[in-house]
């Protein structure tokens, strides 16, 4: 089943205890973003509401007892997208309760599915594929309706390798 607009949002928020996700994209194309990071990239300041739209939401589900967390998965260089994220969006998702760690599969791809595929996991048992263009344009949300113990395992793997995203970043140059 394709998830858009409404119907994604309440299947989003009907996560019980945990939203979590394998976020494998090196460039996001969103229209959203466009001139935030065209900013970034000229070297501007971060708007002072960047993402706050998502940062309430990520406060909201903290507060009901609920959590997010993410694996972002990255390969060196980092693409300028990346350090744009790394500058500008993680660390507020941080701020609002994201957990966020990275996992740098340069050298080692930890036996993942690094093909592409980025996907929420809710609850440990509801997955939705996000699928993408080649330019990190999305295509569309659709459910996943098969066995969730690879993503289980996939899930796993990722947090057993990744480092909190502080750790990460701490000997970057994050700078255009």
């Amino acid at each position: 089943m394709l998830l858009d607009g409404d119907d994604w949002r309440a299947y989003f928020d009907a996560f019980e205890r945990e939203a979590w996700r394998f976020e494998a994209q090196p460039t996001y194309t969103m229209p959203k973003e466009r001139a935030n990071f065209a900013r970034f990239l000229r070297g501007e300041a971060k708007p002072p509401d960047h993402n706050a739209r998502w940062h309430e939401r990520v406060r909201q589900y903290m507060a009901s007892g609920r959590r997010v967390r993410r694996v972002r998965i990255v390969r060196r260089p980092l693409t300028d997208y990346q350090r744009y994220q790394f500058s500008w969006g993680i660390p507020g998702n941080i701020e609002a309760g994201e957990d966020i760690r990275v996992l740098d599969v340069t050298d080692e791809d930890y036996g993942l599915p690094l093909t592409g595929q980025d996907w929420w996991m809710f609850d440990d048992t509801r997955i939705v594929h996000l699928n993408y263009r080649p330019d990190g344009t999305q295509i569309n949300r659709e459910t996943h309706t098969g066995n969730p113990e690879p993503y289980l395992r996939w899930k796993e793997t990722a947090l057993k390798h990744a480092v909190p995203f502080k750790e990460y970043i701490k000997d970057l140059d994050l700078r255009t």
